[in-house]
């Protein structure tokens, strides 16, 4: 007696979605295995679905992308309005973007059900699967980032919902009442529930390891048993006549990929610097050496790296990834900035740091005083007054040096090669923008640079050079001060600048010591004017053993000005794959300039 095939009417249309609001509730996750392949071959990943597990963190308000693709704003379909867990499962609420009407429509149509996480794993947690061996990786912290409608979710049970009742595990059916068999029906002749058969189903698409979507269409189209299996024999017929191709695709994992480069930067900075505190990300790549990280990112973008060589691996590495160089990139900035903060510019701390926006002069207006308040007549009349303005310009010029990182020191795993060439640039990069200003500040035959009244920046007129050079003494100090305090401004009234450094030559750095020691008198004559009120700054640079300066704080009087192009402070790395050099070459390049802007903050003696 052949059988009575039962069927059962499936509505797709979800009946979540709100279309005023735009909305539509989704099961995102149901921590379905996955496979997935490392450098150790293939493995299940399994996601721990528990509020314990997940960070939810980030997911308000994250985006809903087109199939995961990330290269523009147009793959943004809309937003994820919020998430929680019900019943083992992760579900959340959709807005689909107004500029996506055609999208919306097909989701309320039940054209568009298939749904893809896209997260990041902070801690796993490693097992063996006892009936086949295999490896599983359970994410057992992990971030969600984002999510996608997509056509073929990794998860085949992540899809928009239909109902707003909590929905059934996968492959389950609603519980029905078993249909009884016909009167004097042998047992063996019982019909079939649809759960039954689509269970036979997989069974034989395991047993033949067909794919997910061989069973999908099969359940989907209500598929008979037999009809099963006379479509897995043509299956298996067209795999035999046909070469095999293997598509992996990764749709979920989801991870910055400039956060795994610096990562790996910091790590591999850690190996030359061990005194380095490392993040808790970059631990992971601590032990990685350079061909390691090489496997690593050839094997992330695809590249198949079994059975190449040394040679192959990082030549391939260089010229097919941008990872690679960037990774070293990120070493040898890191290297260089601590290098170049090590050793700061002595002058820098009598100087103001400001930014420029390109390589145009840069002009600074200066605003004198503003006028005296004068006492309003009987008649309520006010009079006006002006400001006396002044001006001084200067550009900022770029300096910059090539490294290189040869292939064979990369195959050597020779970091120290980078890293002792990228500290001396680093110190070189600080000790150029200190002689800079030495050599502005000496300039003009010790004078200084011209200013833009026509007079150098020490000059008599400025009221700011000693008339005759005398060494560093109480008196003398007393003098320069006394002079800093009587400047006027461009109205030509008093100003009283305040001296807070004393700049000195090595020469006279016992001297300066002495005259600016505290000590306790015991009478008037003993007691020091200067102790407490001046610091000291010692410039090895300077070329007078003689010269000695008074400055006051650049915070509160403009004078010496030193700049960087905007968003490019300190020395900067490009980097690209050698063509000259075997290997990797680094640009280091530095956009910088100073300038004086104002004299009335600084005092020179010539000494004696």
């Amino acid at each position: 007696m052949p059988l009575d095939l039962q069927t059962r009417a499936m509505d797709v249309r979800p009946k979540t979605l709100d279309r005023g609001k735009r909305t539509v509730e989704a099961v995102l996750s149901t921590g379905a295995d996955v496979q997935r392949f490392d450098l150790d071959g293939p493995f299940i990943e399994r996601l721990s679905v528990s509020s314990d597990a997940i960070d939810l963190g980030r997911s308000e308000g994250a985006p809903i992308l087109d199939t995961h693709r990330r290269d523009g704003i147009g793959s943004i379909l809309g937003r994820l309005v919020s998430a929680r867990i019900e019943g083992g499962k992760l579900i959340g609420r959709i807005q689909i973007s107004s500029r996506h009407d055609a999208i919306l429509d097909d989701i309320e149509e039940g054209i568009i059900r298939g749904v893809s996480i896209g997260y990041s794993v902070q801690d796993h947690r490693d097992e063996v699967d006892r009936s086949s061996g295999q490896r599983v990786r359970v994410a057992t912290k992990w971030t969600l980032v984002e999510a996608s409608l997509c056509a073929v979710p990794a998860d085949a049970a992540s899809h928009i919902r239909s109902s707003d009742m909590p929905e059934t595990n996968p492959g389950s059916a609603p519980p029905t009442t078993p249909p009884q068999s016909a009167p004097n029906t042998p047992p063996q002749q019982q019909v079939q529930t649809r759960a039954e058969i689509n269970g036979e189903i997989r069974s034989l698409a395991q047993a033949f390891e067909l794919p997910q979507s061989f069973t999908d269409g099969l359940i989907d189209r209500e598929a008979s048993v037999e009809e099963a299996r006379s479509a897995a024999l043509d299956e298996l017929q067209r795999n035999q006549s046909s070469p095999v191709q293997t598509r992996v695709t990764n749709v979920r994992q989801v991870e910055d990929p400039r956060e795994r480069v610096r990562h790996m930067g910091e790590a591999m900075f850690a190996r030359v610097n061990p005194g380095h505190q490392l993040s808790e990300r970059a631990r992971e790549f601590y032990g990685m050496t350079t061909l390691d990280l090489a496997r690593d990112c050839l094997t992330r973008s695809g590249e198949v790296v079994t059975g190449m060589s040394s040679s192959a691996l990082i030549t391939r590495a260089l010229q097919s990834t941008s990872d690679y160089p960037a990774i070293f990139a990120d070493t040898v900035n890191r290297t260089l900035m601590a290098s170049y903060q090590a050793a700061p510019a002595t002058l820098k701390a009598v100087a103001r740091k400001a930014t420029a926006r390109d390589f145009r002069r840069k002009t600074k207006i200066q605003l004198g005083e503003a006028p005296t308040l004068e006492k309003v007549n009987e008649h309520g009349e006010f009079k006006s007054g002006s400001m006396a303005e002044a001006k001084e310009s200067y550009a900022i010029d770029t300096f910059g040096r090539i490294i290189g990182f040869t292939r064979q020191a990369i195959i050597n795993d020779d970091i120290g090669a980078l890293s002792d060439p990228a500290a001396k640039l680093g110190m070189a990069a600080s000790e150029f923008e200190a002689q800079f200003l030495v050599d502005l500040l000496e300039s003009g035959s010790g004078n200084g640079p011209d200013m833009d009244d026509g007079n150098a920046l020490f000059h008599a007129d400025h009221g700011n050079l000693a008339a005759s050079g005398a060494a560093l003494s109480e008196e003398t100090l007393s003098a320069a001060r006394l002079a800093m305090r009587k400047q006027t401004g461009l109205s030509g009234k008093r100003i009283n600048v305040s001296p807070k450094y004393l700049v000195v030559p090595p020469e006279l750095e016992t001297t300066a010591e002495k005259l600016l020691a505290a000590i306790q008198p015991t009478n008037s004559d003993e007691v020091n004017p200067f102790a407490s009120k001046l610091s000291l700054l010692v410039e090895s640079r300077l070329t007078s053993a003689t010269r000695w300066y008074v400055t006051a704080d650049p915070a509160t009087v403009e004078g010496l000005e030193y700049s960087y192009l905007q968003g490019e402070e300190g020395p900067q790395i490009d980097t690209r794959a050698g063509f000259e050099i075997d290997g990797m070459e680094f640009k280091v390049r530095l956009d910088y300039g100073a300038a004086f802007l104002d004299w009335r903050g600084w005092y020179q003696n010539a000494g004696a």
